[in-house]
């Protein structure tokens, strides 16, 4: 009986151990694009904005022979920079988009019908599978896509932060 309980004990030890080293070699790594919505933008009609990466071409140096794999979107999310006090009550929809040179553009995260008051809000992730080929790719391109429910009295500048994970390659 002894026996048993001990070798319960090591095996379950032995795969939290697991699961606390993967956890341990698994990256994550974040990139922000800044969004600005000028007061002249219509409501209700979709807008879109482009920025180049530069946080995770500095992770990756856009090495396409990094020594990751299996970059996945884990976290995405949308908050009003400025206007100080700022909301996202006039922001109706949002969608972001990636690409690099000579990928195709994939959506990783979106809203719809956003109704908050709140400075920020979390987005939906969409399962677009591993985006290693973009990731480590050059000239990584966050595109951002909007829709006003009402038109904004002042400027706004958004910050989206989206966070990968990955894991070592072997």
């Amino acid at each position: 009986m002894k026996n048993i309980v001990l070798t319960a004990v090591i095996a379950s030890a032995a795969l939290v151990s697991c699961g606390t080293v993967q956890s341990l070699v698994q990256n994550t790594f974040p990139y922000t694009a800044n969004v600005m919505i000028s007061t002249g933008v219509p409501a209700n009609q979709e807008v879109s904005s482009t920025a180049t990466a530069t946080n995770v071409q500095t992770w990756f140096g856009g090495n396409n022979n990094a020594q990751i794999k299996d970059v996945r979107i884990s976290d995405a999310k949308v908050s009003v920079v400025s206007p100080s006090g700022g909301n996202l009550s006039a922001l109706k929809s949002i969608k972001v988009y990636i690409s690099s040179t000579g990928t195709g553009e994939k959506l990783v995260a979106s809203r719809t019908d956003i109704s908050t008051t709140s400075s920020s809000v979390n987005l939906d992730l969409n399962d677009t599978g591993y985006l290693d080929s973009i990731v480590k790719s050059s000239g990584l391109t966050v595109r951002t896509v909007y829709e006003l429910r009402n038109q904004t009295t002042s400027d706004m500048n958004l910050r989206v932060a989206l966070n990968f994970n990955s894991v070592p390659a072997q």
